[in-house]
């Protein structure tokens, strides 16, 4: 299973994260709200009140899929959280449709019995906590808690090594709400494996978890933005937060840090504009090698190189010369978007 690492970080003092000694069905969880025909509008607001699990690794910047500025604006209202769930043949709402489905094969697999908690859970001491179980294991002293996953057949890469170091956070932060000792995984891979996982409580790397969510959670409070990332959800985000520009210009040549930032994006960008021009060249060279061939082989793999289908396309000049008139019924109005430009002295 991979190993969980965090960036080190001495802003907060150590916290005790000793579990109950209670065999009670949710341990130390308060129980914040019931879920049972909660309105998804409240179940947001619900949500709004701290870091759940599945925000867990966002909140310390692990997590692949979403970034910490996202998460950020969705926690202080400055975004409505997607809700993939509710878009038709998204991973989300497949994940939904088969979670019983998982869970019902989990429980013939192991012997164990399983049932729903039906309301979003709260830390005793960390109110900000909070978590949502797929299931609650009953009877078994090894196991409480069961997670059920999905992964389509490129997701399924990611488990290759065992569980993916967020959704390893994502549960340790359900134990650390809980007070329990341990979680079964369980996962659907491809639609046709069922692996099951065994995620044992870690109260030292609860511990930092705990610290770096609770840095998160502080600049939610303060309303400060976390810096951003390479990610594309880094782009949606900055995109949304600053959709259009006021026309003015900022004089930055007495910022260093900002000077030293712009120098790095252009000594990166003339390092890519190299290398493409390198991979450009490379790639003609293999081209005319291979000539009318459709495939090459090499020791460490291969290229295709082959003519695609005919297709058709929409004449839309042609159309407009012809047809001026039914050509602008059909226009619609697009909103513009920002353009990141840079220019050289």
């Amino acid at each position: 299973m991979p190993t969980v690492t965090f960036a080190e970080t001495n802003t907060i003092p150590a916290i005790q994260t000793t579990p109950s000694k209670s065999h009670r069905h949710h341990a130390q969880a308060r129980r914040l709200i019931s879920t049972r025909n909660l309105h998804t509008s409240e179940w947001l607001q619900a949500r709004q009140q701290g870091i759940g699990a599945s925000d867990a690794a966002t909140a310390v910047g692990l997590n692949p899929y979403k970034s910490q500025l996202e998460l950020w604006m969705e926690k202080t209202g400055r975004i409505i959280p997607q809700q993939l769930s509710d878009v038709e043949d998204s991973p989300m709402l497949w994940g939904t449709v088969l979670e019983p489905i998982v869970a019902e094969h989990y429980a013939k697999r192991t012997q164990s019995k399983v049932r729903r908690v039906n309301a979003i859970l709260q830390h005793s001491k960390f109110p900000w906590m909070l978590a949502n179980l797929d299931r609650q294991v009953i009877g078994d002293d090894n196991v409480q808690i069961l997670e059920c996953k999905t992964a389509g057949m490129y997701g399924a890469k990611l488990w290759r090594d065992g569980v993916p170091e967020y959704v390893q956070l994502q549960v340790q932060h359900q134990l650390a709400v809980t007070g329990q000792q341990a979680a079964d995984v369980a996962v659907l891979l491809a639609g046709q494996e069922l692996q099951i996982h065994r995620i044992e409580r870690d109260d030292d790397l609860i511990e930092r978890l705990i610290k770096l969510e609770q840095l998160f959670w502080h600049r939610v409070q303060n309303d400060t933005p976390p810096p951003v990332d390479a990610s594309a959800s880094s782009d949606r985000a900055l995109r949304q937060l600053y959709p259009s520009d006021q026309g003015q210009t900022l004089e930055m040549s007495e910022d260093k840090e900002a000077n030293q930032t712009f120098d790095a994006l252009l000594e990166i960008r003339e390092q890519l504009d190299n290398f493409n021009k390198l991979e450009a060249e490379l790639k003609h060279q293999l081209q005319q090698t291979v000539g009318e061939a459709s495939v090459a082989t090499f020791v460490h793999g291969k290229i295709s190189w082959k003519q695609s289908k005919e297709s058709l396309s929409f004449d839309g000049k042609r159309l407009k010369a012809e047809q001026p008139e039914l050509y602008a019924r059909y226009q619609v109005s697009k909103p513009g978007s920002r353009r990141f430009l840079v220019q050289l002295n």
